[in-house]
């Protein structure tokens, strides 16, 4: 988990680039890319668990059952969702930020949902788990475009 703090800088970078300083909204999608992160990919590690075992990489989605997997992506999953709001009252997000946030966030936790539902059913599938990866990135994808159109238009909801 941690080693995926490396894929969030990024954005701390950009933001220090562009402003100079390094202020709480960077900190907040800092966290929200960091938390995305093990929901996004366990599920993909659930379908090559396989392979992750033959190499001997110890992979969540590989070496635990898809119900422990699946608690995991739906808590962190919540954690990202939460997360991201905090853009509205800390960042000034306005309403096309967070109806994308709310909208994009509920698809990714009912498609988590789904996953841990199945999983404690005993009928996880590689199709199942796939959904939520994919999902994972439309999620992302729409969060930061709206992120991007935000300021565009409209005003921030806490103004």
């Amino acid at each position: 988990i941690w080693g995926g703090a490396a894929g969030c800088f990024p954005v701390l970078i950009a933001w220090a680039a562009v402003t100079n300083k390094v202020e709480w909204p960077a900190f907040i999608l800092f966290m929200v890319i960091f938390l995305w992160t093990p929901p996004h990919y366990w599920p993909l590690s659930m379908k090559y668990s396989d392979d992750y075992n033959a190499a001997n990489v110890p992979m969540l989605g590989a070496i635990a059952g898809a119900r422990v997997v699946s608690t995991q992506v739906v808590l962190y999953g919540w954690a990202t969702v939460v997360c991201s709001l905090l853009l509205v009252p800390v960042g000034g997000a306005g309403w096309i930020y967070t109806a994308a946030a709310l909208l994009s966030g509920g698809g990714f936790l009912y498609e988590s949902h789904l996953l841990y539902n199945r999983a404690k059913a005993g009928e996880v599938s590689n199709k199942g788990a796939m959904r939520v990866f994919h999902g994972s990135i439309s999620y992302l994808t729409v969060l930061f475009v709206a992120l991007a159109v935000d300021p565009f238009i409209g005003g921030a909801v806490f103004a």
